[in-house]
């Protein structure tokens, strides 16, 4: 009997009347969401598609493909809600040691489904998003490869909004990336700036020309009527140029604190003290993204797994949910974002009597 009742409620709810009511409500539910705070970058680690296979008695690429199919329903009801930018865990590097057919299908898998996203569907163009694949890009097979340019060139003119796929990627491999990167900057030598009235080059002339007369005076006797010239540290070819022979006063004017010089007096590499976290982060792939202000990982698994370790901040919001990926819907997602505004909400009332303390003793001073 429970059996029947079950395929009579799952008829209704595939009705179409039962489709566009919940399809209403769907929409209700985001604009209302809308109504407070919304996170600008969000990420999800799309974990549960083996065990969401698993338990369905059904193979594991079908799995994945379930998971697929999850992450366009994420998308839209992330872009809905007025999130700019997802990013996803689509492939590990760490997942090449997986067993060669499973490697082969994810490949096959993401090759249909980048195809999808770009031709079948118009969900990105709807929303104006573009798609990005970061990651270790010279790892994945030619065929796989076309297609990821084609879907990048095909969305590079939707500027609304971003859909990073990490495939394959880490988290260790990126900041590796991303200090060879710093240090390939830092030993190429700056392109020289040339300026109609070089005021710093003009000064260190006039002083390097003092100095060489203090010597002058100092060599020759008070009373000597010898007129014939003194002999000069400077070349008798004076082509505009500062000998490099000359020792220049403290206080002179130098290379800009970012610039190295060498022993020669001249402009080399940038000083290496002069790195910092925001040098390292302009390296990163998502260097032109917003800071991330959620993190959420599927399948109750309560670790981050190489995954945007760098972009974790202290303001980043992490939640573990128990749902696998591929069961991941509104219905999850209303819980994460209502809880992410009430911690925002916190975190202003705690903030907001330290601002009234800090304006007191403003006054009072």
């Amino acid at each position: 009997m429970s059996e029947i009742v079950g395929t009579i409620g799952k008829w209704l709810l595939s009705s179409p009347p039962a489709e566009w009511a919940i399809s209403q409500l769907r929409e209700l539910l985001i604009g209302a969401l809308k109504q407070g705070p919304v996170p600008q970058h969000v990420a999800f680690e799309m974990d549960g598609n083996r065990r969401y296979a698993r338990g369905r008695r059904m193979e594991t690429i079908e799995g994945h493909h379930h998971g697929f199919e999850a992450l366009a329903r994420v998308l839209e009801i992330c872009y809905k809600s007025g999130v700019r930018v997802v990013t996803v865990y689509a492939f590990s590097i760490e997942n090449f040691n997986r067993p060669q057919y499973e490697v082969d299908g994810l490949m096959q898998l993401a090759k249909v489904k980048l195809e999808q996203l770009t031709h079948h569907g118009d969900l990105l163009d709807r929303y104006g998003a573009a798609v990005r694949v970061i990651g270790q890009r010279d790892l994945l097979p030619q065929d796989v490869l076309e297609v990821v340019d084609r879907a990048v060139n095909m969305t590079t003119g939707n500027k609304k909004a971003i859909l990073n796929i990490c495939f394959p990627y880490t988290s260790r491999e990126e900041m590796a990336t991303a200090i060879r990167s710093t240090v390939e900057d830092y030993m190429t030598p700056p392109e020289p700036k040339y300026t109609a009235f070089p005021v710093s080059r003009i000064t260190q002339k006039i002083l390097s020309k003092q100095l060489d007369e203090k010597e002058d005076r100092a060599e020759t006797p008070t009373k000597s009527r010898d007129f014939s010239p003194a002999p000069s540290s400077r070349s008798d070819a004076d082509d505009g140029t500062t000998s490099s022979s000359t020792t220049l006063p403290p206080g002179s004017p130098s290379s800009p604190p970012e610039i190295h010089s060498g022993v020669d007096g001249r402009r080399l590499l940038k000083n290496p003290e002069t790195i910092t976290t925001e040098t390292l982060n302009s390296h990163m792939y998502t260097a032109d993204d917003p800071p991330l202000d959620i993190f959420v990982r599927t399948s109750g698994v309560e670790r981050l797994s190489d995954f945007m370790l760098w972009q974790c901040h202290q303001d980043t919001h992490i939640f573990f949910l128990d749902c696998l990926w591929p069961e991941f819907d509104l219905h999850h997602w209303i819980p994460v974002l209502l809880e992410w505004q009430w911690r925002l909400k916190q975190v202003e009332r705690d903030e907001r009597p330290l601002k009234k303390r800090t304006r007191k003793v403003v006054k009072a001073v």
